[in-house]
């Protein structure tokens, strides 16, 4: 998907799969088997933009519960500053920067758009981390890393409205409904859903939720964490809304997913994703997930739509 408000909290426990490897393999000259290395072995050998720092963007705002702690004084950053290491996806990344044997002081964050992140052309990161889901298409671009995070799609509307009795997929049909451009939410609505009316599409997360907010539309598609946070008792962004229900994941094999983004062809993918290996190895993935995602929701069980 793509874009999440500020907040505490959220949700679901997802299973995260766990790797017994810790490594990742470096092509030999001549073709012999090839030599594991640790992420950090790997990172030794990598080409970044800046010698000695690894850069990391994301977009600003940086909204929870991907990135917390609020913004300095002075800062760059809106909401909050991802230097905080507070949230989820800055925990992923300073841990993945970690197991690549940069210190905190060597990580050096830098505004980037969400839709400019998997575009065409030359970067101004190393990597990227702001709720990317892969994409065939996108893949064309840039590099993905594994997964860091599998996710679905959720529906949130407003408390009392015709909508939230909806329990099916079906039900949504005759419904206005709307996400934010470009993203995998607004595919749920197009290809999952199909809805009978022309669904709405706006170009940021916030413009969807005063769309919502306005009654213009009757439900917004946002990725599940996001929706929780929305929906939150104390925060409501969306005012008296509920979180009316949660798709299923796609069959195994087609799950969405959130991975860093790097360069096209970048030295560093490889190390990257050995980082997340060692991660799920370990578990300490795992407890990133929780703390950040599951642990501070205050929306309670949410249903899944039937088909």
């Amino acid at each position: 998907m793509r874009k999440t408000l500020a907040g505490l909290m959220v949700l679901a426990s997802i299973a995260i799969a766990c790797s017994s490897s810790s490594t990742t393999n470096s092509p030999a000259a001549d073709g012999s088997p090839t030599v594991s290395q640790t992420a950090q072995q790997c990172a030794a050998n990598a080409t970044y933009v800046s010698n000695g720092n690894l850069t990391i963007g994301t977009d600003n705002p940086a909204y929870p519960p991907y990135f917390q702690g609020g913004s300095p004084k002075g800062s760059q950053w809106k909401i909050n500053d991802p230097s905080t290491g507070k949230g989820f996806e800055s925990a992923v990344a300073y841990e993945i920067a970690k197991r690549m044997g940069f210190t905190t002081d060597q990580v050096k964050w830098i505004v980037v758009p969400f839709d400019q992140s998997y575009a065409p052309g030359p970067k101004s990161f190393d990597f990227d981390i702001n709720q990317i889901s892969y994409k065939p298409a996108r893949a064309k671009a840039v590099d993905f890393s594994d997964s860091y995070y599998d996710v679905n799609q959720a529906l949130v509307a407003v408390k009392g409205t015709p909508i939230t009795q909806a329990t099916s997929i079906s039900d949504l049909k005759p419904y206005s409904l709307a996400a934010p451009l470009g993203t995998t939410s607004y595919d749920t609505i197009t290809n999952v859903i199909q809805p009978i009316k022309e669904p709405g599409v706006y170009n940021s997360l916030d413009d969807t939720v005063a769309a919502l907010n306005a009654g213009t539309i009757g439900g917004m598609v946002v990725d599940l964490p996001t929706a929780l946070y929305i929906a939150d008792p104390y925060v409501q962004e969306v005012k008296n809304s509920v979180v009316v229900g949660q798709f299923p994941l796609p069959a195994e094999g087609s799950t969405e997913y959130f991975g860093t983004v790097q360069p096209k062809d970048s030295t560093l993918t490889p190390c990257i994703d050995a980082a997340l290996k060692e991660m799920k190895a370990d578990g300490t993935l795992q407890n990133l997930t929780q703390k950040w995602l599951s642990q501070k929701t205050n929306v309670g069980t949410v249903p899944e739509f039937t088909s």
